[in-house]
């Protein structure tokens, strides 16, 4: 994986010195676990990994995480691994082996803790590194697509088995433990979340596990997902119902199911991240559900759940070969019910490809 990685962080030089930046500083999280292959506990204690423009690159971690970091094997990459006391300032030890920097900028997502940090050694204002990671990060590898697809897999199991867990008399919360622990049965090292939502839950798209009985006739949304060890993220959400439900409501998923058919079939390299969500919203605003649809249609998934591309209005991002992405539309009752059908795809050279492929059906238990 050493190449891998040192490729990435020469990709990272080669953006930066297309740019007015000098350096970027990473902490802990998707974007150095990318990069690097360690994934670094993110803590008060400072790990950082700096990159300039020439390709030089350097990361400090405290004396008691180098052991782990040698493991990782963050010298094999072309990166000089320094460490600090539990006296020192990280910061400065950093900067100092770094040199004068001028426009240096930080990851997206570190902390403001981190971020001033930096920038009171820099003695220079930091910038947020915008798309510059997301841009490398969003295009994947045919190596990354394999896993993506080999966790859309993995969680497609744990689908085909619901009719085990998932009925009437049983709480939200005891069907999300089973589902958890079929999660990790599945190949998957953590799970990342469940949505067990049943009636009127369904209404609430990120609903937590409650002690609601769930009843018989009432739609249930099972939105669930985990990271396999490859790092890469599983997300799929398939609708349930035990025994018959309303009319009304199989009136409305017939609606949902050529929502969702019509974005996948519109996504293909060459066309608009907005406009894969306008061919789904579309069809939902046609029926009469417009309003009810309170959500974008997707977002891009690699080694986070929820990264770029996103499938929303107002991005004019076109798609390419290597994006990966939800298609999820939706439709919420407040008070009654609510639906949703995901699948993760990654965008091939003339279409899409999914990589979960159980029936989109509202599945009867």
């Amino acid at each position: 994986m050493s190449k891998i990685h040192s490729d990435r962080i020469a990709r990272v030089a080669n953006q930066l010195a297309q740019t007015d930046h000098d350096i970027i500083f990473v902490t802990p999280g998707a974007d150095l676990r990318y990069l690097t292959g360690y994934d670094a506990l993110p803590l008060e204690r400072l790990t950082c990994l700096a990159v300039r423009n020439n390709g030089d690159a350097w990361m400090i971690v405290p004396t008691l995480e180098n052991p782990s970091a040698l493991a990782h094997g963050v010298p094999d990459i072309g990166i000089t691994l320094l460490d600090w006391q539990e006296t020192q300032n990280p910061y400065s030890l950093l900067l100092s082996a770094v040199g004068k920097t001028k426009r240096p900028l930080v990851n997206n997502l570190m902390w403001v803790e981190k971020a001033f940090g930096i920038q009171g050694a820099a003695e220079t204002n930091v910038e947020l590194a915008g798309k510059l990671l997301s841009d490398i990060r969003e295009v994947k590898t045919p190596d990354e697509v394999a896993f993506l697809h080999e966790a859309g897999a993995a969680i497609d199991e744990v689908h085909l088995n619901m009719h085990k867990w998932l009925r009437p008399g049983r709480t939200e919360r005891e069907v999300g433990k089973d589902i958890a622990e079929a999660i990790l049965a599945a190949g998957h090292v953590t799970v990342d979340f469940v949505i067990v939502a049943s009636g009127p839950n369904g209404a609430s798209p990120h609903h937590e596990l409650s002690d609601r009985v769930i009843q018989a006739g009432e739609p249930v949304v099972v939105d669930i997902g985990g990271t396999m060890p490859s790092g890469y993220c599983s997300d799929c959400t398939r609708m349930y119902v035990c025994g018959q439900p309303p009319a009304e409501y199989l009136e409305h998923y017939a609606v949902l199911m050529a929502a969702q058919e019509a974005a996948r079939g519109h996504a293909r390299p060459g066309v608009t991240c907005e406009s894969v969500d306008k061919a789904a919203r579309d069809v939902l605003e046609s029926a009469g559900l417009g309003e009810q649809f309170i959500h974008r249609t997707g977002h891009g998934i690699g080694m986070e759940t929820h990264e770029e591309p996103y499938i929303v209005a107002g991005n004019k991002s076109l798609l390419v070969p290597g994006h990966a992405f939800s298609i999820e539309p939706g439709f919420y009752f407040a008070g009654k019910y609510g639906a949703r059908i995901e699948d993760i795809v990654t965008c091939t050279q003339d279409g899409i490809s999914s990589a979960n492929n159980t029936t989109r059906e509202l599945v009867v238990l």
